[in-house]
């Protein structure tokens, strides 16, 4: 499965494109980051993101795109921004056909390092790891697009494994937790909620 990761931001939009084998094995295709000066108009500044978003989905061809989910911040005019290039991203996708995943950071958190709170410095440190790089992606935004890239491909379910072999702790810790939260959902019954 290959995945462009898109970390939205209206100064600097983080791209990353990794192939994953059914193994879960992750490979870097591609990392880059897009910037747009605040001094262009708004109209101008997104223009200039889905432009190189154009040219990231045609060059790399990915089978899905997984794009940061805006959530509520202090600043208003920051997720204004983000959910301007999200936007954007989404619309590229779908005039190709490309299906869209949505994840949020704690979801990426959990999925690449086993702990939904963990530092930026230790999702890029497992990103490292997982696609075995000599150094980290700069800046921090084209190392948060790899993630959303490698979360989405072990969340689908698409890259899962039997096996352990060649895995990770915290991949083999994801694994655990999506079992244990399938078994929670069997057990509901009807009308039941879990706190």
């Amino acid at each position: 499965m290959r995945v462009l990761g898109v970390d939205p931001g209206l100064t600097r939009c983080g791209l990353g494109v990794v192939d994953v084998a059914p193994n879960r094995t992750a490979t870097l295709v591609g990392v880059g980051v897009v910037g747009s000066s605040h001094e262009l108009s708004l109209d101008a500044r997104l223009l200039v993101i889905a432009d190189a978003v154009d040219q990231w989905l045609d060059a790399f061809k990915p089978d899905v795109l997984a794009l940061e989910r805006v959530f509520a911040q202090t600043n208003l005019s920051t997720v204004m921004g983000v959910a301007q290039v999200s936007g954007v991203v989404m619309v590229a996708a779908a005039r190709r056909g490309i299906p869209v995943a949505m994840h949020t950071p704690s979801e990426v958190k959990a999925a690449v390092t086993g702990n939904g709170r963990a530092g930026k410095e230790n999702v890029t440190a497992m990103v490292v790891r997982i696609l075995r790089l000599d150094e980290p992606p700069r800046p921090a935004d084209a190392a948060d697009a790899l993630a959303l890239a490698i979360a989405h491909a072990w969340r689908s379910g698409n890259s899962f494994a039997g096996g352990t072999e060649g895995t990770t702790a915290a991949q083999r810790l994801w694994r655990d937790a999506e079992t244990k939260s399938q078994t929670a959902k069997n057990k509901e019954k009807p009308g039941q909620r879990w706190n």
